[in-house]
């Protein structure tokens, strides 16, 4: 199968944590997801279930979807690794535990489109460095088959779009590029004319959500506990969405609701719930379908 702005994409965070593997894939199936996403733990614990690579890659064949991407690549800036490492037995969200070799083996064996890319523990490095980091990332990848879409974190060392692009520009790997998440977007003050600014090729993947309009004084809380649905916030989608389509990204539309209420109705409803907002707000911006 191959991922285009009309295909939709079932981000991980957007069902609850420990829906099993099996779950997952009947919600995003039942819901008419073309893919989904998967973080390290995801797997552990699909493997943990008792199910074999081969395992995996059938339930994904039976339930007509594909890995559009793994997440998160956390390890690739200047000395994160090494601090990752110190982390693991006190990381409540379980990403340390995955690093370089691991998540890589991983979207081979499950045929991931993509990595994606973040600072998430920063450090003193400059950007030029970190676009050096990037490019060594990208080059591993592409040893795997994998684009990489780097992601800016509001509170992170590369907390803007203007930040993101000059990494992947300085890297200048023709499997690099960025992505795109309206959460972020909104909390950094991202607009519709900025994104209309880039090379359209170089947008590699969308993460669709929402958030009211006066930021939150925790954003990290926020992002893991309190997203809301596509067009059910305050943020400007339609423009984000307009701008994209005019620069002509061909990513596919994944939708990350990170959310405590939408997790307690469990993985079907969620995934069916998000999937009604994204169809609905992508369809009011006149997105390309499939």
């Amino acid at each position: 199968m191959t991922l285009g702005p009309g295909s939709l994409v079932l981000c991980s965070g957007t069902l609850p944590r420990h829906t099993s593997f099996r779950e997952r894939l009947a919600a995003a199936a039942e819901a008419g997801y073309e893919a989904v996403s998967m973080w390290g733990r995801d797997y552990n614990r699909a493997r943990a279930e008792g199910h074999s690579e081969a395992d995996l890659r059938a339930m994904l064949d039976d339930h007509g979807l594909v890995v559009a991407e793994v997440d998160p690549a956390w390890w690739w800036t200047p000395g994160a690794a090494e601090l990752g490492a110190s982390l693991v037995d006190v990381d409540p969200l379980d990403v340390f535990r995955y690093g370089e070799e691991d998540l890589l083996a991983m979207a081979e064996s499950m045929g991931a489109r993509s990595l994606n890319a973040a600072d998430v523990l920063g450090g003193t490095w400059t950007v030029e460095e970190a676009a050096q980091a990037f490019a060594t990332l990208c080059d591993r990848a592409a040893e795997h088959g994998l684009l990489v879409h780097l992601e800016w974190l509001a509170w992170s060392r590369i907390f803007d779009l203007a930040t993101a692009w000059e990494v992947v520009r300085l890297a200048d790997r023709p499997n690099g590029g960025l992505n795109v998440d309206t959460w972020h977007c909104g909390r950094t003050g991202t607009t519709a004319e900025e994104l209309r600014a880039l090379p359209g090729e170089r947008v590699l993947a969308i993460q669709l959500d929402d958030a009211p309009r006066q930021a939150e004084d925790d954003l990290i809380h926020a992002t893991l506990h309190s997203r809301e649905l596509p067009g059910h916030g305050d943020l400007d989608l339609a423009g984000y969405l307009d701008a994209l389509h005019a620069i002509g990204t061909r990513a596919p539309v994944g939708v990350e609701v990170f959310s405590d209420a939408l997790h307690a109705q469990g993985a079907r409803p969620a995934a069916r719930a998000a999937a009604d907002a994204t169809r609905q707000v992508l369809a009011g911006a006149r997105w390309p379908s499939s």
